[in-house]
């Protein structure tokens, strides 16, 4: 069972979710994303808003590297922003 699909993280945000998803691929780790959400009717509320981004148990560790450094990488400032 070692191929088995797991939960990385849930979001409501479906944004948050696709980007996750390009920056996890991009580090060639096959990503699912599953929601409860029914495309006419955008409903938002407790659970039929989560989207859950799904991964192989076995890219676990990887994925999570994977994104630790995007979110390093995110909060450093530019070189053009203003320092505080």
């Amino acid at each position: 069972m070692a191929d088995a699909w797991t939960t990385l993280l849930v979001t409501n945000d479906q944004l948050e979710a696709e980007m996750i998803k390009d920056v996890l691929e991009s580090g060639d780790i096959p990503v699912v994303l599953r929601s409860a959400k029914v495309s006419p009717y955008p409903v938002n509320i407790g659970k039929m808003g989560e989207i859950k981004v799904l991964i192989r148990e076995t890219d676990r560790e990887a994925a999570e590297e994977v994104l630790r450094k995007f979110r390093e990488a995110s909060e450093e400032p530019q070189e053009d922003e203003p320092q505080s």
